[in-house]
């Protein structure tokens, strides 16, 4: 388990992390979404020890991380560019990692580099920007780490790619102790995989919460009540997190299950109603919006990408 205890990081001044409280729990994946500038990659450096906090602490399996070489040999950090020596291959990059990590599975790495038909001897520098993230990501997933810190790893990958990472990530919680982080600037990249949402902004976590929790106890419903006094009755039973009448139409974006939901609307006999899935950009917006935060612009351009 990595828990962030109350992080802070300055550089010159700018507050880079202002106070971040989170925790990644055993064998899940932890989305960390942001727009460009909000704290991600120094967050993640912070908890594989490359950068010190000026205040607060990560802690990997109840140790602190910075400067511990026993801890940073559980974790795995691929950058937001994917670096490689000059003039190296897939092959020399392979006994790199060995080195790095004892149990880097070099039969592993070379098998999946040629089901994606990617050439171990050709030099990395000739490939394509999604060819090095496939290389990156597979040198990540292969060295045998309990946890493996992803800086917008997908970007560059086309939605084939990406599918295919995602699974092989989803694998390999099923198969060993491992967790993974992924930060990325997009929400739709992350619902579909990730355990638990971070939202950072300016440096802070605005709103960290389980994915499948989230979904499960809010819900959005549209509903047609002729009798104005069943309709405020509805409202006021409701946990209302926002609602909206356009003509005879009720939007209501409401806590609680969907069967809760569902017997309050068919108490006040409605001409019509339906319950409807939420995107995670809908729940997060409803969210931060409660704790205070307008953030649909924030939230727009972090998924328009």
């Amino acid at each position: 388990m990595i828990e962030i205890n109350g992080v802070n990081k300055k550089f010159s001044n700018t507050d880079a992390l202002n106070n971040v409280i989170a925790a990644v729990q055993e064998k899940s994946i932890f989305g960390l979404v942001g727009t460009n500038g909000a704290g991600k990659s120094t967050l993640l450096r912070i908890m594989c020890g490359v950068i010190c906090p000026d205040t607060g602490s990560v802690m990997v399996d109840g140790e602190n991380v910075y400067e511990n070489p026993k801890v940073k040999g559980r974790i795995c950090f691929l950058s937001d560019e994917a670096y490689f020596f000059p003039n190296a291959t897939g092959e020399s990059m392979a006994e790199y990692y060995e080195i790095l990590y004892p149990h880097f599975d070099e039969y592993r790495f070379f098998d999946l580099m040629e089901r994606f038909q990617l050439d171990r001897r050709r030099k990395l520098a000739s490939f394509s920007k999604g060819m090095k993230r496939q290389v990156l990501m597979l040198l990540g997933i292969c060295a045998g780490t309990k946890y493996l810190l992803c800086d917008e790893t997908f970007d560059g990958l086309d939605p084939l790619m990406r599918q295919a990472m995602k699974s092989i990530l989803a694998g390999e919680l099923s198969k060993r102790d491992f967790s993974v982080v992924i930060a990325s600037h997009s929400l739709r990249e992350l619902e579909d995989i990730c355990d638990h949402i971070g939202l950072l902004h300016k440096g802070g976590i605005l709103l960290s919460r389980d994915l499948e929790d989230m979904k499960y106890h809010i819900h959005k419903l549209q509903c047609v009540i002729r009798d104005p006094e069943k309709e405020k009755e509805l409202l006021e039973e409701l946990n209302v997190v926002q609602y909206e009448k356009r003509g005879s139409l009720l939007t209501v974006i409401a806590r609680g299950t969907r069967q809760e939901i569902l017997m309050s609307i068919e108490e006040k006999d409605p001409v019509f109603s339906e319950v409807l899935p939420l995107t995670l950009e809908e729940i997060f917006i409803s969210e931060t919006e409660v704790a205070g935060y307008d953030i649909k612009e924030i939230i727009h351009d972090a998924v328009k990408r």
